[in-house]
């Protein structure tokens, strides 16, 4: 790429000094490598022409270069008191008495003329061009201090958005509200015609990563509109009124461009809750924000800018700013499903090669909870991991171990265990496996691993059959069994406990106490919701929790959580205890391989694969329905604790480092 080179006055200055730098050394250089000459007086050039030893002689101003007839050069000057041409009537003479050598007069040369008038100009030179750079760069910082209060808005490239609503997927729903802002953009004049007011502001809600600004320039592109962006912390600076000069810069050109969109990404930045700082709150920022209100209710019916804001943060905005005739619109950009997650893969695979035993489906499954930006880092991550390894296609196995990088973290290769802590964490992993396979209201067991990822040591994923948006009390009470799973298993097998149950103990408390306290899940509590939580704006994400009840109610909301706990735990032993076999065999083979897929642990489940076997690969394969139900457990809990543990028999087989 062809790299510009701008002159300025700086430049050009350290340039001058250079080039006066090398030129002064070049000249001491040759000075030094000059012929010697030797330095006499008139009398003793005289007595060297009246021998006969001078074979030139040339006058040069005041000087008289003498060159002798052995090559040496004497060099004199006129005596004091005498001037040039007495000197040269005295050689005149001897020149017609000898006649022996060559006199010449030397005129004075251009430099000799113009060089003291020079030197008594440089003085004045570098004093004007200090002056010059000086007035220079007062003039930049005027032009800058003028120029301060402009818009710093962008426009996409020629001002039309190359993004359509084909670009964007999982989003159906806010692709339809959308579309009446592309009619009108289009056909304006049938709207005007019937007397309709197009919403002036159209505000863009949901989480980080869902499509916010992709939407608003597939809007703009739609409607072949020039589209404007700007952030919204592009208006506050820490002088007054600079960013109310900026927003009226911004809609003057705007309008100057209608039809056209303006998008302001974050508008929470400046749109936040007048009077929030509780009396320390951000004045210019105060004022900015009246200045949008002003500007944006100043719109007349004609008028076709339309303003569309994004936000993650609804809740802070001011009411002002979106009362109807500024943002009158709200469109919620909601997390993608299943079906959304797979047209937004289909999207970012176009151009890279996948391999045979892709599925899609199966990803959109696994990836649930991934808003748009995460797919496309997936989609990314695999395709980086395929490169690494040197391979020409994406196969399920980068896919899948790019689900789990972003949603844990890569593979902690440096942390080793112990034989004893692999096997404490086999039988734990284990156990929330198998307590979530017996239980008919959880979701089936997708893979379970003794691998630390991140900050965990293992884990055991499971997947939803169908996605739901609500859930009910035998959910929340199969997730609280399936919790304490692995600290159950950890009991029966080894006697005690470990602090690999920590996170589990915490999820487990929070999920009972938010049951009881605000999903109203209590028999005894009845359906009441208790303490009240409030967000403070001026804190930002703070959350404060306020008790609105007496101590008599919260020691029975202690007890009903502890009842909760203890009967999930009660009913993870039961299970456990009921599919002792089952427990020692997945253990088993999650030591021996580390990783246990879903077909590979109902394959253990059926007695089909036992650890000796060896291992193929299979393919990952997607989840129909669920394995069939055990019958429930038909001895009782004391005959179970009576019969004894049946342990694990390694034997003197080594044991596999962890990966």
């Amino acid at each position: 790429m062809k790299r510009t080179i701008v002159l300025t006055p700086r430049r050009i200055a350290m340039a001058a000094g250079a080039l006066i730098l090398l030129g002064l050394l070049v000249y001491l250089g040759i000075r030094q490598f000059r012929p010697q000459k030797i330095y006499a007086s008139l009398d003793s050039v005289v007595a060297a022409i009246q021998a006969e030893e001078v074979q030139s002689v040339l006058i040069k101003g005041n000087r008289i270069l003498v060159t002798k007839r052995n090559g040496d050069e004497l060099e004199a000057l006129k005596e004091s008191g005498v001037s040039f041409l007495e000197t040269l009537d005295q050689l005149s003479v001897i020149t017609a008495q000898r006649g022996s050598f060559d006199l010449s007069v030397a005129s004075p040369s251009t430099w000799q003329r113009t060089s003291p008038i020079l030197f008594a100009l440089l003085p004045l030179l570098l004093i004007g061009f200090f002056f010059f750079f000086i007035l220079r760069q007062a003039q930049n910082v005027g032009s800058q201090t003028f120029n301060f209060g402009r818009s710093r808005v962008r426009k996409s490239a020629e001002n039309i958005s190359d993004v359509s609503f084909a670009d964007v997927a999982g989003n159906e729903e806010a692709k339809q509200e959308l579309e009446e802002v592309v009619e009108f953009l289009r056909e304006s004049e049938r709207f005007l015609a019937l007397g309709a007011r197009i919403p002036k502001g159209v505000l863009l809600v949901g989480q980080p990563g869902t499509g916010k600004t992709l939407m608003a320039k597939a809007v703009a592109g739609e409607a072949g509109v020039p589209f404007f962006t700007i952030s919204g912390s592009e208006f506050v600076e820490m002088f007054v009124g600079v960013g109310a000069r900026r927003v009226r810069d911004l809609f003057s050109q705007a309008t100057k461009q209608a039809p056209c969109i303006v998008f302001v990404d974050e508008i929470d930045a400046v749109g936040r809750r007048r009077g929030a700082g509780m009396g320390g709150s951000h004045d210019e920022r105060e004022q900015t924000l009246n200045q949008i209100l002003v500007e944006m209710d100043g719109f007349g019916t004609d008028t076709e800018v339309i303003v569309i804001a994004a936000t993650n943060r609804p809740d802070i905005l001011d009411p002002a700013l979106m009362r109807p005739g500024r943002f009158d619109r709200r469109v919620t950009m909601d997390l993608p499903d299943r079906r959304g997650r797979r047209a937004i893969l289909d999207v970012h695979i176009q151009g890279k090669p996948l391999a045979d035993d892709v599925d899609l489906d199966v990803i959109a499954r696994e990836s649930a909870g991934f808003v748009g930006a995460d797919l496309e880092n997936l989609v990314n991550e695999a395709a980086i991991f395929a490169a690494r390894h040197d391979r020409t296609t994406i196969s399920m196995a980068e896919l899948e171990e790019a689900i789990e990088r972003v949603q844990v973290g890569p593979e902690r290769k440096s942390r080793l265990y112990t034989a004893k802590e692999r096997e404490v964490l086999a039988y734990h992993h284990s156990g929330h496996a198998l307590v979530m396979h017996y239980l008919p209201d959880h979701d089936p067991v997708h893979k379970i691993t003794i691998i630390p990822r991140g900050m965990q040591s293992g884990g055991s994923r499971s997947l939803p059959e169908t996605e739901t948006r609500l859930q009910n009390n035998r959910m929340f009470n199969a997730m609280l069994a399936a919790s304490l799973g692995g600290r159950v298993a950890e009991q029966m097998q080894f006697g005690e406990v470990t602090t690999e149950s920590t996170d589990d103990l915490d999820r487990v408390t929070k999920l009972a106490r938010t049951m009881i306290t605000q999903w109203g899940m209590s028999t005894d509590l009845g359906p009441i919701q208790y303490g009240h939580r409030d967000e403070m704006v001026f804190l930002g994400s703070a959350i404060t929790e306020y008790r609105n009840y007496g101590e008599t109610t919260a020691a029975s909301i202690d007890t009903e959580v502890h009842a909760l706990v203890e009967a999930a735990a009660a009913k993870a032993r039961l299970i456990l205890e009921e599919h002792q076999d089952d427990l020692h065999a997945v253990a088993a083979y999650l030591l021996a391989h580390e990783t246990i897929e879903r077909a590979e642990f109902i394959a253990i489940l059926n007695g089909e694969l036992t650890v000796d076997q060896p291992r193929e690969p299979a393919p990952p394969v997607r989840v129909e329905g669920k394995a069939p139900q055990s019958a429930p457990p038909s001895q009782d809990l004391q005959e179970k604790e009576a019969s004894g543990k049946k342990g694990l028999d390694l034997g003197d087989k080594p044991v596999p480092n962890p990966i």
